[in-house]
């Protein structure tokens, strides 16, 4: 809710004196990072890179997260040696974890802890570094080498780059590092942003570091040269600015010395970024549809043991659904009307099957006031239709995506979308839902969908994306962005009331900004955030994305 304070805060993770799990190399290790749910299950909020045979590794992917003063956040840090590609941590051997609470770091602002194992200490050490991110704003960069020195002996280099920035005297911490472009002495890298706040601390006059290697499969990479500057020396300046790698090493060996190499300066610009409150109050527009099964395999809304039931002390699960997410995101949507639809039920007055049906029974309006009216409108349907099925979810997504396409015109960040789904069971129609998604994922629309009662919702997984990026079951089509999130109401029935709602609505300030990014749309000025209309004709489908 936008009454809270939260900020958000950089987690950067290095480690020391891991043990080898791996009988002819060193570990590849990976730190996880999980935070405490009030169930008090853990949840991950993200992982580093994973460092290839190294026991001491510094990890050059952060990890943000809110820091929320008002709340105790427990954190656990588990560190993993990683020996597959698959996303999966089960099979992977566990090199020690240790539990702190954000707080704790955040006081330290770096704190350095023995690792444990087995409910015992080992000698193995993490050390979490926490600052909190206050400029937003990217530097682009656009990197080549050129006359690198050799360093394999039967064949030209494999060069990468390493960034650090400086946090005192001779302290450096990594903050980028590059692909590794294999067998060249003239490499280009590929294009890639940091933060102004992470590069430098918001100095533009401050040192960075550049550092380039030739990559070994041993994890001993050899240090091609390195160099210093600023970002003021190098950002939007013409000539590109060229500047010389230099060994130092080397050069104390050799008088005739000059330097290993050199790395340009294609691009080196600002670019400014927008914060999800920017695009708030520049009068950015949420647009909240609710989606609700009304399929047999609810069961009879008469009995008690069904999920539609309405006449027991608390609400049911869908019912609970609706208010948590309601709740939260009304006071983003300013004029507080929600359409709403159901799908899977025989409607009158024809008794005919549905899959996007007005709660209201009012095609030309399916508007309904606040959450009140939602509920209200959610509580006549289930009076007034005939659950039946099958239970397919593509039409309503292609319907809000549609109203998401036209929005398109408008040059500004003035409107986005956000489709709360909730279903008992499997989706029948997968092929068609992958596809209505993926052609989704390029406009402004995120879909929630929630799980109730005890069904299998193994293949909801899929859907998410958090496993790899959906593909279309029809085309093959891959999504632009993840653009869905999935949760069973299960794991919240006995969750404080806000649980599900922080959950589930944690990943939309993210998906508004990356939508709004990858299109280069600032905000819009305050008023013009007029809600879309909808059409009389709910059955459009959602025009080609481009």
């Amino acid at each position: 809710v936008m009454s809270g304070m939260v900020t958000k805060v950089e987690i950067r993770v290095s480690c020391a004196g891991l043990v080898s799990r791996d009988a002819l190399s060193a570990s590849d290790p990976v730190v996880v990072l999980r935070m405490r749910e009030p169930n008090g299950k853990y949840h991950e909020i993200g992982r580093t890179e994973k460092v290839k045979n190294n026991n001491s590794p510094v990890f050059a992917n952060s990890i943000e997260l809110d820091y929320r003063f008002e709340e105790v956040q427990h954190l656990k840090f588990k560190v993993v040696d990683i020996d597959n590609d698959s996303a999966t941590l089960d099979d992977d051997d566990g090199l020690g974890s240790v539990e702190l609470t954000l707080a704790q770091i955040v006081s330290a602002k770096e704190l350095t802890k023995k690792l444990r194992r087995k409910s015992s200490e080992t000698e193995a050490t993490i050390t979490i570094k926490a600052t909190e991110i206050t400029n937003i704003n990217e530097v682009e960069f656009n990197l080549r080498g050129e006359g690198l020195d050799k360093k394999d002996f039967l064949g030209k280099s494999d060069p990468f780059l390493e960034i650090y920035r400086e946090d005192g005297e001779d302290q450096w911490t990594l903050v980028h590092k590059t692909e590794v472009v294999k067998g060249t002495l003239n490499p280009v890298w590929n294009k890639f942003s940091i933060r102004v706040q992470t590069l430098c601390n918001g100095n533009m006059d401050a040192s960075i570091k550049v550092r380039c290697f030739d990559f070994d499969k041993n994890g001993e990479h050899d240090l091609i040269g390195e160099f210093c500057c600023s970002l003021n020396d190098v950002i939007d300046v013409k000539p590109q600015p060229c500047l010389a790698l230099v060994n130092h090493k080397k050069k104390a060996k050799k008088k005739d010395y000059k330097k290993s190499g050199r790395v340009t300066f294609a691009r080196c610009k600002v670019v400014k970024k927008y914060s999800f409150l920017d695009y708030v109050f520049g009068g950015c527009h949420i647009n909240f549809t609710c989606g609700i099964d009304f399929t047999g395999s609810n069961g009879d809304p008469r009995r008690k043991d069904s999920l539609h039931y309405l006449e027991g002390i608390h609400p049911n699960e869908y019912a609970q659904a609706i208010l948590s997410i309601g709740r939260v995101i009304q006071d983003y949507d300013t004029d507080q009307l929600y359409p709403a639809f159901g799908f899977g039920a025989k409607i009158p007055p024809n008794n005919e099957v549905s899959h996007e049906f007005p709660l209201n029974f009012q095609p030309q309006n399916p508007y309904c006031q606040g959450v009140e009216g939602l509920m209200a409108a959610y509580h006549n349907a289930i009076r007034n239709v005939r659950l039946w099925g099958p239970t397919n979810v593509a039409p309503i997504i292609n319907h809000v995506a549609r109203f998401a396409f036209e929005t398109q015109l408008n040059p500004k960040a003035t409107q986005y979308f956000v489709l709360l789904l909730i279903t008992d069971g499997e989706i029948t129609d997968m092929e068609q839902t992958s596809h209505a998604i993926v052609r989704a994922s390029n406009l402004p629309l995120s879909i929630i969908i929630i799980g109730v009662g005890n069904a299998d919702f193994t293949a909801m997984e899929f859907l998410d994306g958090d496993q790899g990026v959906l593909a279309s079951l029809v085309d093959g089509t891959k999504a632009a962005r993840d653009i869905v999130q999935f949760v069973p109401f299960r794991k919240f029935k006995l969750s404080s009331a806000g649980a599900l709602s922080s959950t589930v609505l944690g990943e939309i300030p993210r998906q508004v900004t990356e939508y709004f990014s990858i299109r280069n749309m600032p905000p819009g000025v305050e008023g013009n955030n007029e809600p879309v209309q909808p059409s009389s004709d709910t059955r459009e489908a959602v025009e080609p994305s481009s």
